[in-house]
This record gives structure tokens, C-alpha cells and sequence, in this order.
């Protein structure tokens, strides 16, 4: 039977248990499932469910979310949130209550920076933008400008003035 791609659970699972000090047998029966399901699992060649990686979890006394994440059910970000959320509902010192104002701020402080990281990314695209434009008017200004590399750039004198009463600096003879 080949190998699934399910990370490296199995793996992950083994060490947890002989962490434990817990045999094969022993972990299947405290979670709940067959020895040789729990034996193919720990070997990657079958993906369990969400359902028998949290009975597995419970055994082990670990985070669910983490076996969640090494079998690829839940990515890394939404597993740091749930276990922020467990370990608030989880803590005996406050009354519920207060887990759900807590849980409440939490939630309002990622949609506060969620916003900002969207406002934050939507600025330094419309600045990227912005500097491709300039970059493109600027190559565009250079080939039309080409022609005429050989004037000197003075500044335009009004129609009959003598170019050079334009540059001269007004001093007190011209009063």
C-alpha cells in the first residue's frame, strides 16, 4: 500500500506516543480506535479523520489543532486562533462571562488589524503602481526628448526681449 501525503503525522504521532510512554496498544484503546488502524496511520497509510485525530489527541493529552495541521485539515494561522480560543474557554480562573468578553476583544483586535494589513497592502500596491507609471512616463519622456540633446535648457524670454537681458541678474544700473 503506498504511502498518502498526510505530512509527517505519522511520524509526529509516533514520537508523541513514545513521549507518552505509551505502546501502540495502549493509544488505540485510550482513543478509541483499532491497533492496526492507529499502526497504518503512524506507517502515513491512512489519513484519519478529524474525528479520530481529536479522540487520538485526548489520549495523548495534546492539541488537537496541532494533529489537524500535520494532516493538512487545518493550516497554520486558523490553528494559532482555535488554540487561542481553547486556551481562553479552557481557563478555570474566569467565569464564562469573561471568556466571552475576552473572546469578544480578541475578535474585534484581528478584524482591527485585518483591516489595516488590507488598508497597509492596498497603499503599497497603488504606490507600486504609481512608481511603474512614473518609471514608464520617465522612459517614455527620454525617447521623445532625444531630438533635442543639443539645446541648453534656458528658460523662455518673453517674444522681442534679448535672450541674454533673460539671463543677466538684475543689479542697480537697470533701475
Amino acid at each position: 500500500m503506498a504511502s498518502l501525503n498526510v505530512g509527517n503525522l505519522g511520524e509526529y504521532l509516533r514520537e508523541q506516543r513514545r513521549t507518552a510512554q505509551l505502546s501502540l496498544r495502549q493509544l488505540a484503546d485510550a482513543a478509541g480506535v483499532s491497533n492496526p488502524y492507529l499502526s497504518q496511520i503512524e506507517r502515513g497509510l491512512r489519513k484519519p479523520s478529524a474525528e479520530v485525530l481529536q479522540q487520538v489527541a485526548k489520549a495523548l493529552r495534546i492539541s488537537a489543532e496541532t494533529l489537524y495541521v500535520r494532516a493538512g485539515i487545518l493550516d497554520e494561522k486558523e490553528r494559532e486562533e482555535l488554540e487561542t480560543r481553547a486556551v481562553i474557554l479552557a481557563d478555570p480562573s474566569i467565569n464564562e462571562r469573561q471568556k466571552q468578553v475576552l473572546l469578544q476583544i480578541y475578535e474585534s483586535f484581528r478584524k482591527e488589524n485585518a483591516v489595516e494589513a488590507a488598508a497597509a497592502a492596498a497603499a503599497a500596491a497603488q504606490a507600486a503602481q504609481a512608481a511603474r507609471t512614473a518609471e514608464a512616463d520617465h522612459a517614455g519622456a527620454g525617447s521623445i526628448g532625444a531630438g533635442t540633446a543639443g539645446t541648453t535648457g534656458t528658460a523662455e524670454t518673453p517674444a522681442g526681449a534679448p535672450a541674454a537681458a533673460a539671463e543677466r541678474p538684475a543689479d542697480a544700473s537697470d533701475a
